[in-house]
């Protein structure tokens, strides 16, 4: 073997005790060689703020760790750099305030061989401290990730954190997400909505589960509201960046998105008014509906690329 066969991604922006969990998770895999890894992590900060973090999780690391400094703002501009350093065929996708258990990777890897998958997904479980109380439910349900009990193909895709990549599927091996999206997100959804046009192959693996811990600021309906309409954009959008543009897409989503919005917005009011256990749930349902209808320009919301506040 002359290069790792697998390279794991962590992208991160100022969240060093975030980033510690996730390396050192990683280094704990089990059920896959060593010699077959490497991980690179990207610091999307202007300072190389994570530069000190992880020359000391070096020393003890059971496999090379390549550091990259990208100082442009934006999740695309830090994932484009990390696959431009990473040397695998395969990469493994795992996000700062995600932690695998020891047996993820294998996991990822199994499903993958066993249906000849070009992106494998695996659960993401959303895990709020102690101290949260108010919509902790729906918030832990909100930065979780569901999919089928069975490990098997799926028609469908999900997002890039927890998930397992061949190089040679992407439409661009080097810089395949689309740095239009660097503010917003949703690089990762246009890149797998292209693969899946390609004829891509999708699979789910169940046990390749990982925690996701929130970062404070996050765990509020301010946030994962305003998150559920940037989501509820995606489908509209992309019908509208497909080549030649979906317009009869676009506006069937539109349509669904006006009554969700409406629908579920008027009963969210009725439950705010009572207090009733799935208010939470219902608003999420109806900010998403709203985002099928307002996708375009204006109303894109920034949750990239920050100088301050939440980061990437």
């Amino acid at each position: 073997m002359t290069g790792p066969e697998i390279s794991i991604v962590i992208p991160t922006q100022r969240r060093p005790a975030g980033l510690e969990t996730a390396v050192r998770s990683v280094f704990r895999q089990a059920g896959v060689d060593p010699a077959a890894l490497e991980l690179v992590v990207v610091d999307n900060d202007e300072p190389p703020s994570a530069a000190p973090a992880v020359e000391a999780l070096r020393a003890g690391a059971p496999f090379p760790v390549a550091y990259v400094h990208e100082p442009r703002p934006g999740v695309a501009n830090a994932r484009n750099a990390a696959l431009a350093k990473a040397r695998g065929p395969f990469i493994a996708f795992l996000d700062d305030d995600e932690e695998a258990p020891e047996g993820w990777l294998a996991a990822l890897v199994a499903a993958q061989r066993r249906f000849d998958a070009d992106v494998v997904f695996g659960p993401v479980r959303g895990r709020a401290p102690a101290g949260v109380a108010r919509h902790r439910v729906y918030l832990e349900r909100f930065f979780s990730r569901e999919g089928p009990a069975q490990a098997g193909l799926i028609a469908h895709y999900y997002g890039c954190g927890d998930s397992l990549l061949r190089r040679a599927a992407l439409p661009d091996p080097q810089r395949p997400f689309s740095e239009i999206h660097n503010l917003t997100g949703g690089e990762d959804t246009l890149m797998f909505a292209a693969m899946q046009a390609a004829g891509a192959r999708f699979a789910w693996a169940p046990d390749a589960w990982v925690w996701e811990d929130p970062a404070p600021q996050r765990l509020s309906l301010r946030y994962t509201v305003a998150r559920a309409f940037a989501y509820g954009q995606g489908p509209s959008s992309a019908c509208a960046a497909a080549t030649p543009p979906d317009r009869l897409g676009v506006a069937g989503w539109m349509l669904v998105g006006v009554g969700q919005a409406v629908g579920y917005g008027l009963l969210a009011a009725v439950q705010g008014l009572v207090g009733a256990p799935g208010f939470a749930f219902t608003l999420d349902r109806a900010a998403r509906g709203l985002g099928k209808v307002f996708w375009w320009g204006p109303f894109k919301l920034r949750f990239y690329g920050l100088r301050a506040g939440a980061g990437n």
